[in-house]
């Protein structure tokens, strides 16, 4: 019997209102990919972000499109030629590893030739508001190891951060500007965010127009996000920027992901692993990525009013890996 791909969409409601320099966010609409064998089912989650021209039609379509394929025995390596990287491969992808682990009776990290993973710590993340409802937010949280602070680029972010700093002194920052900023900005603010405890500054400038961090001394790291897809992303990031993003839903999975990981290592570069707004079915396979990272953001399920069940196990910051019953 072929292999079966099917697509359905979910819709959890965060916790709370989201908001960054694009605009603010009260549920995450997410796309399920599964993939039945006989009678086992692997799954992949992803979540279609209009920022890269990706919406819940256009993925779904994706999707479906790669079902054929899957039927003809496709696996990890083919279907990296059969879709782009993306949303819609990191579904499919997730729930091939998801199924291999399943049929073969390993865990995913096995089939991967990794060792079973550790416990990583997650930064939480605050979303760009006032610099009064974030230090609120900051004080409720200052007993995180980091916290990841959205930034907008409206002239309030340096208070926004000394705030936060107030609110939580032991606790590290990093800030996430999502290329709110100019180049003039990040002169300004950067070596006054050292001195606030920010250890890293995600892709202060557009990916289309980040060029002049070549030319600058960084008084913070900076971190390319929007600016990094994949490993062919990493020759242009050489020289900009200190440190790389690996999304699963940028990449086109966990094959991909791994993939990049390695890359930017043997580069130079720090590694940092990020997410989308997801349930924990979208995190598992991130944890495997995440080991050794320098900045690990796994948090998507926190920010979310109920998680996936059985979901991900969060020790206050710390994420245990994924069980069998979830993903992989």
């Amino acid at each position: 019997m072929a292999r079966v791909l099917s697509v359905s969409r979910d819709a959890w409601p965060l916790a709370s209102v989201f908001r960054i320099s694009r605009g603010p966010r009260t549920v995450s609409e997410v796309v399920v990919a599964e993939i039945t064998d006989v009678a086992v089912v692997g799954r992949g989650e992803c979540f279609p972000y209009a920022r890269y021209g990706e919406s819940l039609d256009s993925v779904e379509a994706q999707i479906r499109s790669a079902a054929e394929a899957i039927a003809g025995g496709a696996g990890r390596e083919e279907l990296l030629s059969v879709l782009p990287a993306g949303a819609a491969r990191n579904a499919v992808d997730c729930a091939l590893w998801d199924l291999e682990a399943k049929l073969a009776g390993k865990r995913a990290w096995t089939l991967a030739g990794l060792p079973a993973p550790e416990p990583v710590t997650t930064v939480f993340t605050l979303g760009v508001d006032t610099p009064d409802v974030m230090a609120e937010k900051a004080a409720e949280n200052r007993d995180r190891p980091r916290l990841k602070l959205k930034m907008t680029g409206d002239g309030l972010d340096l208070e926004r951060v000394r705030r936060i700093h107030e609110a939580a002194p032991n606790t590290s920052l990093v800030v996430d500007a999502n290329e709110g900023w100019t180049i003039e900005q990040y002169l300004e603010v950067a070596p006054k965010l050292a001195a606030l405890g920010v250890e890293m500054i995600e892709q202060p400038l557009p990916a289309s127009d980040d060029g002049p961090l070549a030319d600058v001394e960084r008084a913070v790291p900076v971190c390319a996000d929007e600016a990094c897809h994949d490993t062919a992303s990493l020759s242009a990031l050489v020289g900009k920027y200190d440190m790389i993003n690996i999304k699963l839903d940028k990449t086109g999975g966990l094959t991909e992901a791994l993939r990049l990981r390695d890359a930017a290592l043997a580069e130079g570069f720090g590694v940092m692993v990020g997410c989308m707004i997801g349930t924990s079915l979208a995190m598992a396979p991130g944890v495997l990525v995440a080991q050794g990272a320098r900045v690990v953001d796994l948090d998507g399920p926190l920010l979310l009013a109920e998680d996936r069940q059985p979901g991900l196990t969060y020790d206050g910051s710390i994420i245990q890996p994924p069980p069998p019953a979830l993903w992989g």
